[in-house]
């Protein structure tokens, strides 16, 4: 047996990464990514000829996994990649770049590179609304440090802003937001929340509107220090405890690991801790399998260099 995880072959091996990663994301076939034929290539061989390559006999390309997903041309070998992601997977409240540097010996702008591809990999999008009939979805806002140029003031204004959908026992959903008004929250829940489900509020005033949509409304009010409550009839309780939770883990990863983020990528941020929180242990994912995960996501999501460094000087 190995002496530990990261002595298992695909992390230290090329060849067994390549196949690693082929076996995830050809699992039903080798797709050549020029044409889109399946299973019509054949390995080429030679001692210039790079690990994983393969010639579609369709379009006569050359390819390999890498091509189309976010690994593609990076110059970071497979088996460092699958490291780093298994450590930004297993490890609760996020991975920094300076770890990255330290642990995977890169420098700094490929392990910041590293922590933002990875993340893009982890960002879901056009998902069907949460809830339903019978279930409960918890809504509630945070602010996240100072926005750049802000003036500091008595209220949030100059904080950055994520809301966050949590579905009891469920999945989390997390919006980086300009403003906590109705404008701005109302459209994403009713986009985001089945109109069957029940909505879990606090007092604040823009949940009131859209709350009437939904099949039910309640709200806990913490200017009385009310933070959950049972329905006498029903025995359900309200609160917004879940979410709560969930901005206790993301706030320490942002403080604790990470320490200062661009406000242009706090969206990738969001979705890292999204993504964890979606696939926790509670919901029967261990390390391995979240990290799995990941690489189920990570075909079609290219990210260069370029445009994440333009994203963060804007």
């Amino acid at each position: 047996m190995p002496k530990s995880l990261l002595d298992e072959p695909r992390f230290r091996n090329e060849e067994a990464a390549y196949a690693f990663v082929e076996s995830i994301i050809w699992k039903n076939g080798r797709v050549c990514p020029h044409c889109g034929v399946i299973d019509k290539s054949g390995p080429l061989k030679g001692k210039s000829t790079r690990t994983g390559t393969y010639k579609c006999y369709a379009c006569r390309k050359p390819f390999t996994v890498k091509v189309r997903t976010i690994f593609e041309k990076s110059h970071v070998e497979m088996h460092i990649w699958l490291q780093a992601m298994h450590l930004l997977c297993s490890s609760k409240k996020g991975f920094s770049a300076n770890q990255f540097c330290r642990v995977l010996r890169v420098d700094f702008k490929t392990g910041w590179f590293i922590g933002h591809r990875i993340r893009e990999a982890m960002r879901k999008g056009g998902l069907a609304p949460m809830g339903g009939k019978g279930s409960f979805v918890e809504v509630d806002e945070t602010f996240i440090s100072n926005r750049e140029g802000a003036e500091k003031g008595r209220g949030p204004s100059h904080k950055r802003v994520v809301l966050t959908l949590v579905e009891r026992g469920g999945e989390a959903r997390s919006f980086h937001i300009d403003r906590a008004t109705a404008a701005e929250i109302a459209p994403i829940v009713m986009k985001n929340i089945a109109s069957e489900s029940h909505l879990m509020t606090d007092e604040a005033g823009q949940y009131v509107r859209v709350g009437r949509r939904f099949a039910k409304h309640s709200a806990v009010d913490h200017s009385r220090e009310e933070y959950a409550y049972t329905d006498r009839v029903t025995g359900v309780t309200a609160g917004v405890n879940s979410a709560e939770g969930f901005f206790s883990i993301f706030k320490r990863g942002i403080y604790g690991i990470y320490h200062h983020i661009s406000e242009t990528h706090l969206h990738r941020y969001a979705a890292e801790f999204d993504f964890r929180y979606n696939h926790r242990s509670g919901l029967g994912f261990g390390d391995k399998a979240r990290t799995d995960k990941v690489m189920a996501g990570i075909v079609g999501k290219r990210l260069t260099y370029r445009r994440t460094d333009a994203e963060a000087r804007i």
